[in-house]
């Protein structure tokens, strides 16, 4: 299946299972491909053939997005090096859930979450550490009784309880042993990031390459930039996030307004593009445009954040 193919795929699931998706962007610059949301569900996903052709800076820049607009990273593939991805089963790759569309299907059409992960070592399952704890407590099983019936150390029960994953066949002797489900399913749209923000986010006196976000950071911003993206970066304010995107030739800028427009109301966010020359029309779209000429003449956070708010709500 091309990889054009397997988007269109995915966008159906999404779609199907009540999602409000955007178009396909499959734009090999970019480091996703689609962004859905549904309730407080909001997915930026990455769609690969084989998903050993996904990069660091690809993984980087999503887990970036992520954290800035409180989604879920997601990369969805057909196969990898060791062979076709499985259904049921969440890969992973820089900390990035990797799953089938056949999985993918499964969750969100016939509500069958996926209960096995890969791991360095083989697959696991996610056993409910406090559910097993309090059995063995209350019925007064000993951690040696325990972990002979599941044939492994009591060291590696105690490991269990705190939350461990557990080999599949360890974990199916134990349900066997204690005839009580332990095993839980896995949601692939629960994401945590290893990284804190301020590790990657510019605030103050710092640099960038660009004047027009140089300025934004002197007037209070802070900027995240973003180079595997449709917009150059995400600027942030106490209560306020902006796409933000600068714009010199026209094509392009008209395309990279109409995509920031379309992902902004999906994530629920506002999008501008700063531009060198002045335009006649104040927004694209709903992505506000700024002159380079404008935004030099503002010194003050609240006044810009009003300036984009007026432009970006025209339609």
């Amino acid at each position: 299946m091309s990889r054009e193919e397997l988007i269109n795929t995915t966008r159906a699931i999404l779609a199907k299972a009540g999602f409000d998706i955007s178009s396909s962007l499959n734009l090999r610059s970019i480091c996703f491909d689609i962004v859905g949301r549904k309730d407080e569900t909001l997915l930026i996903i990455k769609v690969l053939s084989n998903v050993d052709a996904f990069s660091k800076e690809n993984a980087e820049d999503m887990k970036i997005l992520a954290d800035a607009l409180r989604a879920t990273p997601l990369l969805i593939g057909e196969t990898s090096s060791s062979g076709p991805l499985e259904a049921g089963i969440v890969y992973s790759r820089f900390n990035i859930p990797i799953i089938s569309n056949e999985t993918l299907g499964e969750h969100l059409l016939e509500d069958v979450p996926p209960f096995i992960f890969a791991a360095p070592g083989g697959l696991y399952v996610k056993i409910d550490g406090d559910l097993l704890k309090n059995i063995r407590e209350s019925s007064r099983i000993s951690l040696g009784t325990l972990a002979e019936s599941a044939g492994v150390s009591r060291r590696t029960i105690q490991m269990y309880e705190s939350g461990m994953g557990a080999m599949i066949n360890a974990a199916m002797r134990l349900e066997e042993f204690l005839q009580v489900p332990i095993i839980e399913p896995i949601d692939p749209f629960v994401y945590k990031n290893e990284k804190k923000p301020e590790e990657y986010e510019m605030t103050g006196g710092k640099r960038t390459e660009s004047n027009a976000l140089n300025h934004l950071l002197d007037i209070g911003f802070a900027i995240t930039p973003v180079t595997k993206s449709p917009f150059e970066a995400i600027t942030r304010s106490r209560q306020t996030i902006f796409l933000t995107g600068l714009g010199i030739e026209e094509e392009k800028l008209i395309q990279k307004a109409i995509i920031a427009s379309e992902i902004s109301k999906i994530a629920g966010k506002h999008s501008l593009v700063i531009v060198e020359r002045e335009r006649s029309a104040e927004h694209i779209d709903s992505t506000a445009v700024v002159t380079s000429e404008e935004l030099n003449k503002i010194d003050d956070q609240d006044a810009f954040t009003d300036l984009v708010l007026s432009r970006s709500t025209k339609k």
